[in-house]
């Protein structure tokens, strides 16, 4: 995560903020093909962000030790805005958390170009795992 805050109603699960990633953070472990899908495919040049916004948290969220819960929002990649919704798990402390968050991205669905070619078929949703951080502050 480049940087980001996220504030949210513990009764009524509503969330707000933004959470901001530079798009060339994304890595599959293949090098060529890392260049090959920031250069031609996410542009990274032209979109250089991926930026979510949370609208919703449902689950419960402990003040210390694990949660699970659901964060709906909209994520805006090359260009455009895309309401999706992530699994997340967090491990709260009273300074700090961390946790993951996964979801699918349907990435031909959103206009963005398909990476296949005459040797590779790639499939047409991409599922995302993020590895987050940051720190704890009440209102």
């Amino acid at each position: 995560m480049t940087r980001g805050t996220l504030s949210f109603d513990a009764n009524s699960g509503q969330a707000s903020g933004e959470i901001v990633v530079n798009a060339k953070s994304g890595q599959s472990g293949n090098d060529s093909r890392d260049s090959k899908m920031h250069k031609e495919i996410l542009e990274t040049t032209r979109y250089p962000d991926v930026v979510f916004h949370p609208a919703q948290v449902e689950g419960n969220v402990s003040n210390s030790g694990p949660s699970d819960m659901k964060v709906r929002g909209t994520l805006s990649v090359h260009g455009a805005d895309h309401e999706i919704t992530a699994l997340v798990h967090a491990e709260l402390s009273s300074e700090t958390w961390k946790g993951t968050a996964k979801f699918d991205v349907p990435y031909v669905e959103w206009g963005i170009k398909n990476p296949s070619n005459f040797f590779l078929k790639a499939s047409k949703v991409v599922s995302i795992e993020a590895d987050l951080a940051g720190s704890v502050q009440s209102r």
